[in-house]
């Protein structure tokens, strides 16, 4: 079991930035270091559905969704078993809720669907205001 907690978020005015983290923590009873799993960064305004906007994988390559891609970075850090949204640029149409989750297994090109990754962390609410 893994649990992902992320913190970060808050009101920014449009064009500002933030940074959001994610720290992990696994029980006892988990057989995979941290640094196997393939982490992605989700998102979910009010009335909308969950999109997938970043991820990376266990060899630190990255994919991004075209609504925030050369805005935001993904990083990893797996000493501190934490993944990072660093995001620029910020615009009305960020405000949402922002996830991490953590996939078990190579999302290969499904790293922008949920069911790609076992487990989510609670969310930390993004607001931009214009």
């Amino acid at each position: 079991q893994v649990h992902l907690v992320e913190s970060g978020g808050g009101s920014v005015q449009s064009g500002g930035s933030l940074r959001l983290s994610c720290a992990a923590s696994e029980d006892a009873y988990s057989s995979l270091p941290y640094n196997s799993y393939d982490m992605g960064w989700f998102r979910q305004a009010p009335n909308e559905g969950r999109e997938g906007i970043a991820a990376i994988d266990s060899d630190g390559n990255t994919a991004y969704a075209d609504s925030v891609k050369g805005r935001f970075t993904i990083s990893r850090d797996n000493a501190k078993t934490s993944v990072y949204l660093q995001m620029n640029s910020l615009n009305a149409e960020d405000t949402a809720m922002y996830y991490c989750a953590a996939s078990t297994v190579w999302y290969g090109g499904h790293w922008s669907l949920e069911n790609t990754y076992d487990y989510w962390g609670q969310g930390t609410q993004v607001t931009v205001s214009s």
